[in-house]
């Protein structure tokens, strides 16, 4: 088994947040919206989406509790911008998890192709 292969996982709690808040396609238009490194209010990422802005609050509560989004105050308003890093952890796991395939897969060949 290789070093990679043996590799501890990431934190699968927090990665299955990141995935049950991305599993919704208003919350991964949010998440679209602010993967350009704006900061933007819920009227301007209500906009152009056809729930209402409560729902759109909503939304952005779940994608905060995965710390996926964070809020800052300017002035009255409330904006929010992405935060990549719970984004990029879910990333590594899902390498982990490729890698680990990749090494099950590789045993499993050569065990065929030694018995062939």
């Amino acid at each position: 088994m290789t070093a990679t292969a043996r590799a501890r996982p990431p934190r699968t709690a927090q990665a299955a947040n990141v995935f049950a808040a991305l599993g919704d396609s208003t919350r991964l238009a949010l998440v679209n919206a602010l993967s350009d490194g704006s900061r933007r209010s819920i009227a301007q990422l209500s906009a152009g989406h056809p729930v209402s802005r409560q729902a759109i609050t909503k939304h952005l509560r779940v994608l905060e509790g995965a710390r996926i989004v964070r809020q800052e105050r300017a002035g009255r308003e409330r904006l929010f911008a992405l935060d990549p890093a719970p984004i990029e952890d879910v990333r590594r796991y899902i390498d982990w998890v490729s890698r680990q395939w990749d090494a099950r897969l590789a045993r499993l060949r050569t065990l065929v192709e030694a018995q062939a």
